[in-house]
């Protein structure tokens, strides 16, 4: 017999908190969920940032079980639109289907994001290639649109001594040195069990506020809102094997923190803090994190190791593979000015950082040329 479909919209946060069980149960049954799609981090997310009155959360419904979600918050500026919840300080957003259910379910989805939608766009960004939200983009009837979000750079998850042997033989050599020097130095990791893990993420934002003193640094990290969410999301996540927190120690001492995320097809580097003192020792510490996030993402077979968001000159070391998010835009026919809107703004802010490239490639091209002038002289 065929499996009647209901959809249920979710307004209230405490509702949203009873969810836990239920949502644990399809994020399991979610092949393509990553951390950022799970409970724990979506609620405390929601409890740090969210704003009264605004969440929307679509479930669906088969025999009573939770077979699909879009975890959605509406927003207004710049223009009226339902949003992932996790916002800017989750890499990536998606919404949960039970592969069980399949086309079904995301049928049913998509049906109810319509009806919630109204006059608003449907605005999914982030979402990883391969995930959930590209079915329901598949079997949109509206107006819909895809974009390019940011670019994550990927690895094998595979132990470190394959990560380092894809190297060329001379940087794979250096890399072999540092991880001799680790060991020469005495660096320790331990694993930290759940019952120590809110010291160990207060920890963690020290010593990551103190690694880049006097620097540019992302300034949501430095919140107190950020830190209440991340003790309360990441405790959870440790005990259902969605997170793992290592700390390192040297001399006794905690000199750095780690903290990767776990989902069943990725691990990622979210976040660490390393004290000054580790570069001072000549202690690479790139290598040290990778090799311990290597060491967890081989753990549970997993087939991918995300550095996660940004474009970082390091991260190119390892010789990783860029993956590009992807954004998907849909509208009802009513609402297809809104996505024309989208578009425009993508568009606009695209040729905005164009045109900031080329400022400052122009700048440091006169600076050079100005010091080559004044040393002939």
């Amino acid at each position: 017999m065929k499996a009647a479909y209901t959809t249920e919209y979710v307004t209230d946060e405490r509702d949203f908190a009873g969810l836990a069980p239920a949502w644990g149960r399809l994020y399991r049954r979610c092949a393509t969920a990553t951390p950022f799609q799970s409970h724990a981090w979506l609620h405390s997310w929601w409890l740090s940032y969210g704003r009264r009155g605004r969440l929307r959360l679509l479930l669906v419904r088969a025999g009573g079980d939770v077979v699909a979600a879009a975890p959605l918050m509406a927003v207004r500026r710049p223009l009226p639109a339902l949003v992932p919840l996790g916002g800017a300080i989750s890499d990536y957003g998606d919404v949960l289907v039970d592969e069980e259910h399949g086309e079904a379910a995301v049928a049913a989805l998509a049906e109810g994001l319509a009806a919630a939608a109204r006059t608003a766009l449907i605005d999914f960004r982030e979402v990883r290639p391969g995930g959930a939200a590209e079915q329901v983009y598949a079997c949109w009837h509206g107006p819909r649109r895809r974009v390019d979000d940011s670019v994550c750079l990927e690895l094998p998850a595979v132990p470190m001594d394959e990560l380092v042997a894809r190297l060329p033989s001379a940087k794979a050599q250096r890399v072999r040195a540092k991880l001799r020097k680790l060991t020469a130095l005495g660096v320790e990791r331990h694993v930290v069990r759940a019952d120590e893990v809110d010291g160990a993420l207060r920890r963690l934002l020290e010593l990551h506020r103190l690694q880049w003193q006097g620097r540019k640094v992302t300034g949501e990290h430095l919140q107190s809102r950020f830190c209440e969410h991340l003790v309360r999301s990441v405790g959870p996540m440790v005990r259902s094997g969605d997170a793992v927190v290592t700390e390192f120690r040297l001399d006794d001492d905690v000199v750095a923190v780690d903290l990767t995320l776990l989902s069943r097809r990725l691990a990622g580097g979210y976040l660490y803090g390393a004290h000054p003192r580790l570069r001072e020792r000549k202690a690479d510490v790139a290598v040290m994190l990778l090799d311990a996030c290597a060491e967890h993402g081989r753990d549970a077979g997993r087939g991918t190791l995300s550095l996660l968001r940004g474009n970082e000159p390091y991260k190119h070391h390892w010789r990783p593979e860029p993956v590009v998010n992807q954004r998907l835009l849909l509208a009802r026919r009513p609402t297809a000015p809104l996505l024309s809107a989208a578009l425009c703004d993508v568009a606009a802010r695209r040729r905005g950082k164009e045109l900031l490239r080329r400022w400052q490639e122009r700048g440091g091209r006169e600076a050079r040329e100005g010091r080559g002038g004044g040393g002939g002289s």
